[in-house]
């Protein structure tokens, strides 16, 4: 794989350590502030090793993101959160490469205990995790939050994922996630795709 360091997306902190969210005041929740913020402060305390690449913010969503700076989608892992449909619904942060898809309906339901699921809208994982979709990042979840990585992201050499906003991008070495409490390995928990876009 070719090192983040000579794409486009330039690298703008080394970690572990903190990007400052504004040292006077503190930015709402919920907002690019926050979540950038948030992670940063979640990363330096797990002692994460780590990369955050400056991303446009139109071009966030994994198609557009390595497209525009030449990353391959098998290095890129997306972030998807996905609702168990009961009262109240409970949840789990699914995280698989973007050449695979989520294996909702078996693995997914089944893990869950339960008979229906579905993807969270954008407004649900706002408010679940503070995050907005194109920056969902596995690190600085809610406590209690379930997360769950295909098997497969942890065979990359190296991984991008959202960096809480849609402003950074996270790389790391899989196995750094391992210090993510709460975090669980799953094999089969997405399928790989096929060029026509099916599994």
């Amino acid at each position: 794989m070719t090192d983040v360091h000579d794409r486009p997306g330039a690298a703008i902190a080394d970690g572990p350590g903190e990007v400052e969210a504004g040292a006077n005041q503190s930015p709402a929740w919920g907002s690019a502030d926050w979540a950038e913020g948030h992670l940063a402060a979640t990363l330096a305390r797990w002692a994460i090793n780590h990369e955050l690449l400056a991303c446009d913010p139109a071009l966030a969503d994994t198609a557009a993101f390595c497209e525009a700076y030449g990353i391959d989608r098998a290095d890129s892992a997306n972030t998807i959160i996905v609702a168990a449909k009961e009262n109240p619904p409970r949840y789990v942060a699914c995280v698989l490469l973007a050449t695979c898809r989520l294996d909702v309906n078996r693995v997914v339901r089944t893990r869950l205990g339960t008979r229906k699921v579905s993807f969270a809208t954008a407004e649900e994982t706002r408010q679940l995790t503070g995050m907005e979709i194109g920056g969902v990042c596995p690190i600085g979840l809610p406590d209690g939050l379930a997360i769950w990585v295909d098997a497969a992201v942890m065979t990359r050499q190296r991984i991008v994922l959202g960096g809480g906003s849609r402003r950074l991008k996270l790389a790391l070495e899989p196995i750094q996630l391992q210090r993510v409490p709460g975090l669980t390995v799953v094999e089969g928990l997405a399928q790989v795709l096929a060029r026509d876009g099916q599994p």
